[in-house]
């Protein structure tokens, strides 16, 4: 075995505490002052932590891989609301009223949409405004759901060396357990 225990600096990531892998257990219980057992209890419920915000993080995930669909859908609509202005002819469409309900509807040209920005609140914005917005909030979530990734990846390379770090923990307290139990054997032949 190593004769020290790691010395990195623990890391952390927006929050997110950085795990220490553990060269030498022997040195890592006496600088923490755990016994084997405690040691074993913390390292478990930082696992823990770091499995409830991974799911936090895979939720805002599944949240914004879903939104950024929604975005460039509304970019869409928009480009071709503005394709078919000046035109004279009218857009045909099918929209959703409620879930799994259409409607169908004429929209002659225009010069403005509504966007649905949420906690019931639509605003009327000109087509020239609802692309600049909807262009920066797609790059918001674009940028977010990079950001978020490279949580995720941090936050499962934490979990690894947790999951490294107890059981190497545990493998030295089996080893130091079957070493007590054959000195006294030994002393006995």
């Amino acid at each position: 075995m190593a004769t020290s225990s790691s010395a990195e600096v623990v890391t952390e990531r927006r929050g997110i505490p950085g795990a220490q892998f553990v060269e030498d257990v022997q040195t890592y219980l006496t600088q923490t002052g755990f016994d084997c057992n405690s040691a074993l209890a913390f390292l478990q419920e930082r696992l823990q932590q770091y499995k409830m915000v991974e799911m936090k993080l895979q939720a805002q995930q599944r949240e914004l891989q879903a939104k950024i669909p929604d975005i460039e859908k509304c970019l869409d609509v928009v480009a071709t609301l503005q394709a078919k202005k000046g035109t004279g002819e009218a857009l045909i469409t099918d929209f959703e009223i409620s879930e799994g309900i259409y409607s169908r509807a004429s929209i002659e040209d225009t010069d403005s949409v509504c966007l649905w920005l949420g906690a019931n609140v639509m605003l009327e914005y000109s087509c020239e405004e609802a692309t600049a917005l909807l262009r920066k909030n797609l790059d918001n979530a674009k940028a977010s759901l990079e950001v978020l990734l490279a949580d995720l990846q941090f936050l499962r390379d934490q979990v690894t060396i947790t999951q490294v770090t107890i059981a190497r923990v545990y493998n030295w307290d089996v080893h130091q357990r079957r070493l007590r139990q054959a000195s006294p054997s030994a002393k006995d032949s």
